[in-house]
């Protein structure tokens, strides 16, 4: 088991979760469409989507033509995903902290989306996506951005690599979910230590027609949002 699985337990929520995650604004109107921009044109691509969940981003990187494989460590999730993409589709369970079943030079693209940020050392998982993607495959990652955590506790040392936790409610269930800030430094060391070149660096803006569906949630006067993070890092 993973260090996300021991400690954040999705297949207790795991429908609750999806059902929310489908129309909310963190997922719906701004990470997938951030990581599905920074993909652009995937006709014909090999993707890995790693945590891939429920599938969300696995079913719109195959609409867009996509070779889709999916790995997430929630047998729950699983299920749901193969609900979503049926039968046939290319799922596996798996730990992302355990070497990859998958050979070499399997992937041109991998999709790492809110993945990392569980995990205390990204050392191995990194060089296993390296190690799967074709020489010049990119790595399309989203993880919390670094100074949210510092507002929520200005105590924090940001600077620190440190676990922090919050409660999250889904469907009546509550669950205690744990994850690992990294100062923007250390991320992207980790990224070039792991032979990675970083291309892009980003803070989209959220989607069309969320300010009309989240006008609590967002100000007038922005077209963003701290909230998460996102990279572009190819193989070469």
């Amino acid at each position: 088991m993973d260090f996300a699985a021991k400690h954040n337990d999705y297949d207790s929520f795991a429908e609750a979760y999806a059902a929310e995650s489908e129309s909310s604004l963190v997922n719906a109107y701004y990470a997938r469409p951030a990581i599905l921009d920074l993909a652009g044109d995937v006709a014909g691509r090999r993707i890995l989507d790693v945590g891939c969940g429920s599938g969300p981003i696995s079913a719109a990187l195959r609409d867009r033509g996509a070779i889709v494989t999916g790995f997430d460590s929630s047998a729950k999730m699983l299920e749901l995903a193969r609900k979503r993409l049926g039968d046939d589709a290319d799922l596996h369970l798996g730990d992302l902290g355990s070497p990859l079943s998958f050979p070499d030079k399997s992937f041109d693209d991998v999709i790492a989306c809110l993945v990392l940020h569980y995990l205390e050392d990204w050392t191995a998982p990194l060089a296993e996506l390296r190690r799967v993607l074709t020489p010049g495959g990119r790595l399309i990652v989203a993880v919390d951005h670094p100074i949210v955590q510092k507002i929520a506790d200005p105590e924090a040392d940001y600077f620190a690599i440190h676990q922090w936790s919050e409660e999250w409610t889904y469907g009546g269930h509550s669950a205690q979910m744990t994850f690992w800030h990294r100062p923007l430094h250390a991320i992207t060391d980790a990224f070039t230590a792991a032979g990675f070149r970083i291309s892009v660096i980003s803070e989209p803006p959220f989607a069309p027609g969320a300010r009309e569906l989240f006008p609590d949630d967002l100000r007038e006067d922005r077209s963003a949002f701290l909230c998460f993070l996102f990279f572009v890092l190819h193989a070469d």
